[in-house]
């Protein structure tokens, strides 16, 4: 079963892992880049984006 666009987007558009502690944020891509974003759990700034299962 295929998901619709709007689910895919909702699911991993500019959402983001904190390296940390695992914690999903929503965040701008460019604020991730300059690191002016903070993980509300445990304080990091390393993010990476959410993995796609296939």
């Amino acid at each position: 079963m295929a998901k619709s666009p709007e689910a895919t987007a909702r699911l991993f558009s500019r959402v983001f892992v904190c390296k940390k502690c695992k914690q999903k944020i929503r965040a701008d891509i460019r604020k991730i880049l300059q690191k002016k974003v903070t993980c509300r759990r445990c304080g990091g700034k390393a993010f990476r984006p959410v993995k796609r299962k296939k």
